[in-house]
């Protein structure tokens, strides 16, 4: 991981994967979908809602729907309590 990312893992973002299903635009009874995956925070999706309206704006494909999930990786005094020991001769 980047030191970027390590980062806004520490200020409370995650990662959020979302699922775009979109029109094609010369075959406007296919859908098709498209992945995206960047770290947000929650609940506000900032970023999710910033590349919804870019793709509102540049793409053709006109969207049908977006699923999407978020996952905090890290939060400050989260701990494994790890127990035993391997030694390598």
């Amino acid at each position: 991981m980047e030191t970027r990312e390590t980062e806004l893992l520490l200020k409370g973002y995650g990662l959020t994967t979302a699922e775009f299903f979109y029109h094609m635009p010369d075959y406007c009874h296919v859908l098709n979908s498209f992945v995206w995956q960047d770290y947000d925070l929650a609940p506000d999706h900032q970023r999710l809602f910033d590349f919804v309206a870019f793709w509102q704006r540049e793409i053709e494909g006109a969207l049908h729907s977006v699923r999407f999930t978020h996952r905090r990786l890290l939060a400050s005094g989260e701990w494994h309590n790890q127990v035993g020991e391997f030694r390598v001769h």
